[in-house]
């Protein structure tokens, strides 16, 4: 590889608008993933607070990035290094939360035992949070986080890019979990969507036994088996940034290609927007929840400004119609 201190990748505008577009729709889809679950208390199975944690994540990385990428830093400033620590830690953190929410999968609904899906929570956040903690801080206390000429990044700051062991410290601070997550993600994909494949032909067989009978609710939800597509989301967003790394080991200067680096900067800020499309906009129990909402407040701000004042005359009528109302509320 040659040496990087002699390379930079130029980020052009375009790409800086884009890849904010993408941090800002991660900001709002993340936000309200966390939102959906804080003001509907049926909606808080543990797969969904899973989630919430990786949007936690995700929200934070999206924030993060989007300074980075605004900033588009070229020396190893105090913000550059704060931003870098920020994004690496929740960008890590994103990656075990992916994969500790196919593992719970797996053993909720593959294993059919919740009483040990539900334990591992606590290992989870342990695991989830602890570790890019510790990462981030040993990589910040030896001076490897700061500017790195946007060679495996868009404008953000990561590992520095003169440091004699940066292929160490980027396997360290990403790259190791990435790959482990595209090994493990789909391995545990697929044995869940083996298992729900094998559940329902064993259902069909019983089918015209049940056909009068009320769905079984054998899970707390069954939206939630689409959080088997998280893994899905994540590699399709992620690969490019592998991309990006192994053109840099081999020191081929297509990493610096305008549309590889817009897809990095896509890939690495999108998840949250994605996630918020499938298990929110997508998922119909919330979108009707949501539109009722939305409905609801357009009514009351056109009843806000209305006049209301009201002629002698319209008064009683007013009360015998807000009566009628009352009544009726009370009845259901």
């Amino acid at each position: 590889m040659a040496n990087a201190t002699q390379t930079q990748t130029e980020v052009y505008l375009f790409e800086q608008v884009i890849v904010l577009f993408s941090c800002a729709l991660s900001f709002l889809g993340s936000s309200l993933i966390i939102l959906t679950y804080i003001i509907w208390s049926d909606l808080r199975t543990t797969p969904r607070k899973l989630l919430v944690y990786l949007s936690v994540s995700d929200w934070l990385s999206a924030v993060s990035y989007a300074f980075g990428v605004w900033s588009v830093f070229r020396t190893n400033s105090a913000e550059c290094v704060a931003q870098g620590a920020i994004s690496t830690f929740a960008n890590t953190s994103s990656f075990f939360w992916t994969v500790a929410i196919a593992v719970y999968l797996y053993v909720f609904i593959v294993r059919a035992n919740q009483r040990v899906a539900d334990s591992l929570v606590l290992v989870f956040h342990l695991v989830s949070w602890g570790i890019p903690l510790a990462i981030t801080i040993a990589a910040v206390s030896l001076n490897k986080i700061g500017y790195d000429a946007s060679e495996v990044s868009v404008g953000w700051c990561w590992v520095r890019i003169n440091v004699q062991d940066r292929v160490l410290w980027m396997l360290l601070t990403g790259k190791i979990w990435e790959f482990l997550a595209y090994l493990t993600l789909p391995f545990l994909y697929i044995l869940i969507k083996r298992h729900i494949h094998i559940a329902h032909a064993a259902l069909s067989e019983y089918r015209p036994i049940l056909a009068n009978r009320p769905p079984a609710h054998s899970f707390s939800s069954m939206a939630d088996v689409k959080l088997t597509l998280i893994p899905i989301i994540f590699i399709v967003l992620r690969i490019w940034s592998t991309v990006r790394f192994i053109l840099l080991l081999a020191d081929s200067s297509v990493r610096q290609n305008p549309a590889l680096v817009t897809l990095h900067g896509i890939g690495n800020t999108l998840q949250g927007a994605a996630n918020c499309v499938m298990f929110v906009l997508f998922t119909q129990p919330i979108r009707t929840r949501l539109c009722a909402a939305l409905t609801s407040c357009s009514q009351c701000r056109a009843e806000a400004q209305r006049p209301h004042r009201l002629l002698p005359e319209q008064d009683a009528t007013a009360r015998r119609e807000e009566d009628s109302t009352e009544r009726g509320h009370a009845d259901r």
